[in-house]
């Protein structure tokens, strides 16, 4: 007699929601029975036991194969709602849309998984995907993409390397294969060669004949290639481009880099909003392993991990650095450039909201790095002059979570009460300093489909948001402070981690 539920019987018969899980991840991770049993330290016997849903796992047990797998938190959630005899997600059947990479035929993801791996100054990309062809024609090619960009903050820096310093093939390295355990290798040809941009095409072909992926079946295919760290930024995305069913990234980095890793996701609003579940960390070994992962990701959406490898800027000895050259470090422009004194260029929207949704993930990019550096118990915000970024586009998150994105604002009205309290800016944050402001605002802004909004803002919120329209017309705070009043060394200053009182 077994402890456990097995996931066959009548339509009554309980499911066993971990196990179904368990086995759907060892098909992604590729892992024969014995050499998953190997990698979680346990018995192979009795991991078939808890694949076939004969042996109920524990949570120790549950952990490990969290661990061996990089689920991305997906085994963690599947153990909590077996334990909670909670009946599995349904996993649709995903509509197929037509995809033109495949000429006729409609292609579904069931499961997008890449690794990027970091060692001795080079990425190394592993990149999986379960494919079903849901049309009526077979598939003969699949269309990869391979764009970097080393300064995603300033495209003039990025255009320079790669005009320089082309991202060549020779580097890449790409190789690509069909099948589980990479059976058959799948040739390959170049579609777009560009300098910092390559788009390819995987051929179900290869050594061993041609292998299209006929209507109704499915397959394995996985790609790797390389890029060196001269090549590729802190940054690593996902784009959603068809149906997919889940979608997971594992990092994989040298325990001695100490990372630090955050992700941001992206809709076609522009809005980009931390993940909505946390990033997993194994730091077991010499390697630190951070995954992720979602269940049905929209159509369009960008999922962006970023990291900082912290153990470079801290392996020396001395006092620390002081705020401004952290702040610099991290990519923020300081007071010293004329760039903070010239009124940004404003988007024509709807025509430019590409370029509106790209700066403001840099944007959301740069307060994740801010972040992971300093407390904002008052909110904080980001304007894109302060990244290098010569446009009308600033970015507000209030102290309870709420995100703002501005495009082309001006304050046409204020109202209320002044008062005076202390603000902080990214680009001179040595210093605090009393600015007199309004209690409420009008303004007026763009949003990305061209149409023209008035949004009041009150109090707090309107303190972030006046800063940050202030920015966009090349002004700082000091220029708002009474005349004789001067800013404060951060070390006087008393009010970090605390919200404005009124």
């Amino acid at each position: 007699m077994t402890t456990g539920t097995t996931n066959t019987g009548g339509p009554d018969a309980e499911v066993n929601v971990f196990a179904v899980e368990f086995e759907r991840w060892r098909d992604v991770r590729g892992f024969s029975r014995a050499a998953l049993a190997l990698a979680m330290g346990y018995d192979r016997s009795y991991v078939s036991k808890v694949l076939s849903g004969a042996e109920r796992p524990s949570e120790a047990f549950a952990r490990q194969a969290e661990i061996a797998l990089r689920a991305g938190g997906a085994l963690h959630t599947a153990f909590r709602d077996f334990e909670a005899h909670r009946p599995p997600k349904t996993r649709p059947a995903v509509p197929p849309v037509p995809d033109p990479a495949a000429g006729t035929g409609s292609l579904v993801v069931d499961h997008d998984d890449a690794t990027l791996r970091y060692d001795d100054g080079v990425y190394r990309l592993t990149q999986r995907r379960h494919l079903v062809n849901q049309g009526t024609e077979p598939i003969t090619r699949y269309l990869i993409r391979i764009s970097v960009d080393r300064y995603p903050g300033d495209p003039e820096r990025s255009n320079r390397l790669y005009s320089e310093n082309p991202l060549a093939w020779d580097e890449i390295n790409l190789h690509a294969w069909h099948g589980q355990n990479r059976a058959n290798a799948m040739d390959w040809t170049p579609h777009h060669d560009r300098d910092a941009f390559k788009e390819v095409w995987l051929l179900f072909a290869g050594e061993y004949g041609h292998f299209p992926l006929y209507p109704g079946e499915s397959c394995w295919i996985e790609y790797e290639y390389t890029v060196s760290e001269v090549h590729w930024g802190n940054w690593f995305q996902r784009a959603v481009r068809l149906p997919t069913r889940t979608l997971s990234v594992t990092l994989d980095f040298p325990a001695d880099l100490a990372a630090a890793v955050w992700g941001l996701h992206t809709s076609m609003t522009a809005q980009a909003m931390p993940f909505a579940t946390a990033i997993a960390r194994d730091d077991t070994g010499d390697r630190h392993v951070f995954s992720w992962s979602c269940e049905d990701p929209p159509l369009h959406a960008r999922y962006r991990l970023e990291w900082d490898f912290r153990g470079r800027t801290t392996a020396g000895h001395g006092p620390p650095p002081a705020p401004s050259t952290v702040m610099a470090a991290l990519g923020i422009v300081q007071d010293t450039d004329p760039a903070l004194r010239r009124i940004a260029r404003r988007f024509d929207l709807p025509a430019e909201a590409e370029d509106a949704r790209r700066v403001v993930t840099e944007l959301n990019s740069a307060c994740e790095r801010v972040a992971q550096a300093h407390t904002f118990g008052k909110g904080m915000g980001i304007a894109a002059p302060q990244i290098g970024i010569d446009r009308a586009a600033a970015i507000v998150r209030t102290p309870d979570g709420e995100a703002i994105t501005l495009f082309n604002p001006t304050i046409i009205e204020s109202a209320g009460d002044v008062d005076e309290q202390y603000e902080g800016c990214l680009s001179f944050f040595d210093v605090r300093g009393q600015v007199p402001r309004p209690h409420v605002i009008h303004v007026e802004h763009t949003t990305i489909d061209g149409q023209t909004k008035i949004t009041e803002f009150e109090r707090g919120v309107a303190r972030l948001v006046a800063h940050e329209v202030d920015h966009l017309h090349g002004t700082l705070y000091t220029d708002q402070m009474r005349d004789g009043v001067e800013p404060i060394p951060v070390e006087q200053y008393r009010g970090t981690g605390s919200t404005w009182k009124y």
